[in-house]
């Protein structure tokens, strides 16, 4: 799988140990939202306790609140991608249709976009760059 070099379909073996890894990171996930419910709730303004101990609690909830929104973002992608599983589709770019690539999957299981398409979405480098050969 060299760069820029044609890419091979997923074989059955990678499907299946990065569908192992989607099933162990969505229930590390949950269980990270489920633990930080208490956390994220509103700091209540009638503790006895200093100003600046009670805006430390409410800059540790904010930090809570978007950690917690941030894993229940990828929750969601996670189940996206163990849909496409089932379907048969994973492992294809949702923008262009390419493969994603199996390194890419590796560190990002959920990964919906081959790193070009992903580059383009976020404002950086052209696909033409990133995929000189035409393929995700």
């Amino acid at each position: 799988m060299a760069f820029g070099g044609e890419m091979e379909d997923l074989k059955p073996e990678e499907v299946d140990e990065l569908h192992g890894e989607l099933l162990a990171l969505n229930e590390e996930l949950q269980l990270l939202v489920a633990s930080s419910e208490s956390d994220s709730r509103p700091v209540d303004l009638d503790q006895p306790i200093g100003r600046l101990s009670r805006m430390d609690a409410i800059a540790q909830q904010k930090m809570t609140q978007a950690n917690r929104r941030s894993a229940q973002m990828r929750i969601q992608r996670i189940q996206t991608a163990l849909i496409r599983i089932a379907n048969g589709e994973y492992g294809n770019c949702l923008v262009c249709g390419e493969l994603i690539g199996f390194r890419r999957l590796k560190v990002q299981p959920e990964a919906p976009f081959c790193i070009a398409c992903q580059s383009q979405r976020e404002g950086g480098t052209s696909a033409s760059l990133l995929r000189p050969s035409g393929r995700g």
